[in-house]
């Protein structure tokens, strides 16, 4: 019988090393033990005619699948199977294509033990819904930032993602730092108030920083073990991006390591390879074969929304002052391919509403070194004065969207723990050479609570709402403070207008606007 994936921490933990112990069983022994999907079902990537799924078994398998419209699998249709082999950790992913716009989708995986085809698993089914090719109504959900700053699985569970799930989205955009690799979590936090926080479940891998293949993969084995996450999984589609906590804290190509006595892999190179192999391994972002390893991508969905997924991470400089007066290596972020991509796909796109995904906040000042703050982690330098460093490729990119006649251009980012909605005002920047937009911001789904942050004058950012911990509340909350966030965006199919409403994680409306779609000037 097929059923959807709640596996219980036990059965986790019981079947994390079935592979191992079958080794040593007698043949008839491992006939009857089954295989088992170890780590539940992802989609991700969906337009109007496509997605892409994922799961992982527990030892090497040939896994079936097949896709019908109905829950029933009356017309299902089934697909080539997929070899899950140690050399991917057990985990698959294909695309799905040839699909019918605005319909759902049920997928089911079967695996067959490659040691004894008899051994069969109990079916594993997912769904999703394809993107609409008319106008329907559209809601997405975006946040960031899940098990950071120690605190990890709780008896609670990451409840963040059992909260976004009630709403029912189309899909969710993870807007980065989407493990937190560097991030070693103990068995239990002394709190503020005398209490503690009990991690109530940890892996190896998660009680050091990672640095092997293995202990990247198991970054994001660790996330799939929560209960609210394997859940949103099996019913709604993820679209990834990733930050720098993927790999190391501030990642960029010139990261320097030599100080950090927690690694002994120094090569950031190293380092990044194996985070980004896991990364694609382990989530169903699609595959880009022009490059390989490619976070930074376009999905359209629909006639009215268009998201494009930018990478802030890969291409960039060294972190420094980023006051640089001309455009060079060093004061990029986006990179002169990605730029060139991102103002090509804007002014080609159709769709109502263009949504950024951006892995990072435009205005908002985050320092690299943050005890001393110098240097520039993000976009801004903090100088409040004209565009420079980083800021040039952002002043071309809002120039470009201003000359192109590109219209209802959202930003939507996470990064800073914290909630906000910004307002870009060209009459209050120091570069004015751009039409007015909006930045939403929000996280953390599950890490610690921050902010909120200074603002840089450059392109007039005006804070329309926040929220973040109090100065007596102090900084690093836990998720159990309940200052954790995420947003909720609604397109209308019949008026077109976009609703972007700030949440919490009691389900608590923040604060919310509603955005009036313009007309594509000439």
């Amino acid at each position: 019988m097929s059923k959807f994936y709640h596996p219980t921490r036990r059965r986790f933990l019981a079947t994390s090393t079935a592979f191992s112990a079958s080794l040593a069983m007698p043949a008839i022994s491992r006939a009857a033990s089954r295989p088992v999907f170890s780590h539940g079902v992802q989609s991700g990537d969906i337009d109007m005619s496509s997605g892409m799924i994922w799961t992982r078994t527990d030892r090497p398998a040939r896994v079936m699948v097949e896709v019908s419209s109905t829950e029933s699998f009356a017309d299902a249709r089934k697909l080539a199977p997929l070899d899950a082999l140690p050399g991917s950790d057990f985990a698959v992913k294909r695309l799905i294509d040839g699909l019918p716009a605005d319909q759902d989708i049920f997928y089911r995986f079967t695996a067959d033990d490659l040691t004894d085809i008899n051994a069969v698993s109990e079916p594993l089914v997912g769904q999703f819904r394809t993107a609409p090719a008319s106008r329907r109504s559209v809601k997405f959900a975006w946040s960031g930032d899940t098990a950071g700053q120690g605190w990890g699985i709780d008896d609670e569970g990451m409840v963040t993602y059992a909260t976004m799930t009630t709403h029912k989205p189309d899909f969710f955009i993870h807007s980065g730092d989407t493990v937190y690799a560097d991030g070693p979590l103990k068995d239990e936090v002394e709190l503020a108030d005398g209490s503690k926080w009990i991690n109530s479940t940890i892996i190896n891998e998660k009680r050091k920083v990672a640095e092997t293949l293995d202990e990247y993969r198991g970054q994001w084995k660790y996330n799939l073990m929560d209960r609210h996450v394997q859940a949103m999984n099996a019913s709604v589609p993820t679209f990834f991006q990733w930050d720098d906590h993927e790999i190391v804290n501030n990642w960029s190509d010139s990261k320097d390591l030599i100080s950090d006595d927690r690694y002994s892999e120094k090569s950031i190179h190293v380092l990044a390879a194996r985070a980004g192999h896991a990364f694609h391994e382990m989530t169903p972002i699609r595959y880009t074969p022009s490059e390989p390893g490619r976070v930074y991508r376009k999905i359209n969905y629909g006639p009215m929304l268009d998201v494009f997924f930018i990478d802030l991470r890969s291409y960039r400089g060294p972190n420094g002052a980023s006051t640089e007066t001309e455009m060079t290596d060093t004061s990029r972020i986006f990179g002169a391919e990605q730029l060139a991509w991102l103002k090509r796909e804007l002014a080609a796109s159709k769709a109502t509403w263009k949504v950024i995904a951006s892995d990072m906040p435009i205005g908002l000042i985050v320092w690299d070194n943050s005890k001393e703050r110098t240097g520039a982690e993000a976009i801004s330098n903090a100088d409040n004065g004209a565009a420079k460093g980083r800021e040039l490729e952002v002043a071309e990119l809002l120039r470009f969207i201003k000359t192109a006649g590109v219209t209802n251009t959202v930003w939507f980012t996470a990064d800073v723990h914290y909630t906000a909605a910004h307002y870009y005002d060209p009459n209050k920047a120091q570069f004015q050479d751009f039409e007015p937009f909006w930045e939403f911001v929000s996280g953390p789904i599950h890490a610690g609570t921050f902010g909120p942050n200074g603002l840089d004058g450059t392109f007039g950012p005006e804070v329309k709402f926040f929220k973040a911990p109090t100065k007596e509340q102090g900084a690093n909350l836990p998720p159990s403070a309940g200052l954790q966030f995420f947003g909720l965006v609604d397109i209308d199919g019949a008026t077109e207008q976009m609703t972007v409403r700030l949440m919490d994680r009691g389900d608590t409306e923040l604060w919310s606007v509603t955005l009036d779609p313009q007309q594509r000037r000439l």
